[in-house]
């Protein structure tokens, strides 16, 4: 994609399995919010598949319950181990600061948009050094508003007057994929994060990459629906 066509473009970067690995640190909270409960503690194995939704999505499902009070319960003791400790139980994706930087230099305008608390996420992003490269970094609020990631997109894309047609949703979950097609962005799955190939096929993206090499090439082409997966 020409330069001049990156500066009219706007990227959505989901955060958690689309920057930075955050599997230690999300299933050793998980886990913890559930031993502080006395419930069954699963391995990590098997909470990974709740990385990436909203937690007042995921612990219903881990405590077989929608009791609000136990919810918030659980929601406190993941938040204590992890403003502390599982915040930082995080990496980088191979690859990220220089797909970031060639993206910012080629004119792209570049904002995360994630599912987890906008709080947690400007921490994350400028711990990782990679503040320089965003615009704005965009979450729910601790209370549970902008839960659902199409109200959120919803709310930049209006806050911000971006036009949806020259934005592109960028995320490892059919979550992320989805919430930019409701809101008539474009969108690119990752497959190097935590949704499934099938998950994310199923969400019928515009593009699918398997690195970041991959999304640099894709994004410098130009403009245009590609096939998913090629």
């Amino acid at each position: 994609m020409s330069e001049q066509a990156g500066r009219s473009t706007t990227l959505f970067f989901d955060l958690d399995g689309t920057l930075t690995d955050p599997k230690e640190g999300i299933t050793r909270c998980l886990q913890y919010a559930l031993a502080q409960l006395g419930r069954p503690v699963p391995p990590q194995a098997e909470l990974v598949q709740y990385i990436g939704p909203p937690l007042r999505w995921t612990f219903p499902r881990l405590l077989a319950s929608d009791d609000k009070v136990l919810v918030d319960a659980a929601l406190e003791h993941y938040r204590r181990r992890y403003a502390d400790v599982g915040l930082f139980e995080n990496e980088l994706y191979a690859g990220i600061p220089e797909l970031l930087r060639t993206l910012r230099n080629d004119g792209f305008r570049l904002f995360v948009v994630t599912s987890k608390p906008a709080v947690y996420a400007e921490r994350i992003i400028d711990h990782f050094e990679l503040t320089e490269y965003f615009e704005e970094v965009f979450g729910p609020h601790l209370d549970g508003r902008f839960d659902d990631k199409s109200e959120l997109v919803a709310h930049i894309l209006r806050e911000r007057a971006i036009t949806p047609e020259r934005a592109i949703m960028i995320g490892d979950r059919a979550r992320d994929i989805l919430a930019g097609k409701a809101n008539g962005t474009r969108t690119l799955a990752v497959t190097y994060g935590f949704g499934s190939m099938e998950e994310l096929a199923a969400a019928n993206p515009d593009r699918i990459c398997h690195s970041p090499t991959e999304i640099r090439d894709a994004l410098r082409r130009p403009p245009g629906r590609t096939p998913a997966g090629h």
